[in-house]
């Protein structure tokens, strides 16, 4: 009987720490980073749906964002000023997204091929729904920002600014919705969320 390895190694998710250039108070891996953006991305879509009128997949939305970073147990995770200082080198590194993510859809069974290909290489998503992940992608590095803020190191406060920028870019009512809805309890403490029963 064969085995197949790809859920033993997405559990290796745990080891991929991220940030790694920035001097971290609590170190995140991309586990639960990937459980953050795919929450985020979830409520993003209800947003979308509930409040402007629209139609997406909301748990679509969620499974593909949780896997949205898996390639890294094969690449580890490229700093965002790396990643990003040139075309050539983003152009590089997505091909290498690929392939990673094909080295991984190869350590299933030919019958569930074709379901992970939708989350690992989701090409065939909705377009904007797409955009809604990247934006709770960049959602979730706000918050890990504010985090760190809160802990008193000031090592995120540009990488804080950058981010907020590039969501107002974005220019996304779901965006604007969340974080005037719920971005503003992050900056709380427990006894301020008031979660006692």
């Amino acid at each position: 009987m064969s085995s197949y390895h790809f859920f033993a190694i997405m559990s290796r998710m745990k080891y991929i720490s991220r940030w790694a250039l920035m001097n971290n108070t609590r170190q995140e891996n991309i586990s639960e980073h990937s459980l953050t953006v795919a929450m985020l991305a979830h409520v993003l879509t209800v947003i979308s749906n509930k409040r402007l009128g629209n139609s997406y997949d909301a748990e679509h939305a969620a499974a593909v964002a949780m896997f949205h970073d898996c390639t890294e147990i094969i690449t580890g995770d490229l700093p965002t000023p790396i990643k990003y200082a040139s075309k050539t080198l983003r152009s590089a590194y997505k091909d290498i997204e690929q392939e990673a993510a094909q080295h991984l859809l190869n350590t299933l069974p030919d019958d569930l091929k074709e379901e992970y290909q939708r989350l690992l290489l989701p090409e065939e998503t909705n377009p904007y729904l797409l955009k809604l992940i990247k934006a709770a992608d960049r959602l979730s590095a706000l918050i890990k920002c504010i985090e760190e803020e809160q802990m008193g190191n000031r090592e995120f406060m540009r990488a804080k600014s950058d981010i907020l920028a590039s969501l107002r870019e974005m220019d996304m009512a779901e965006v604007n919705i969340f974080m005037q809805d719920f971005l503003p309890s992050y900056a709380l403490s427990l006894d301020e969320q008031n979660i006692a029963l």
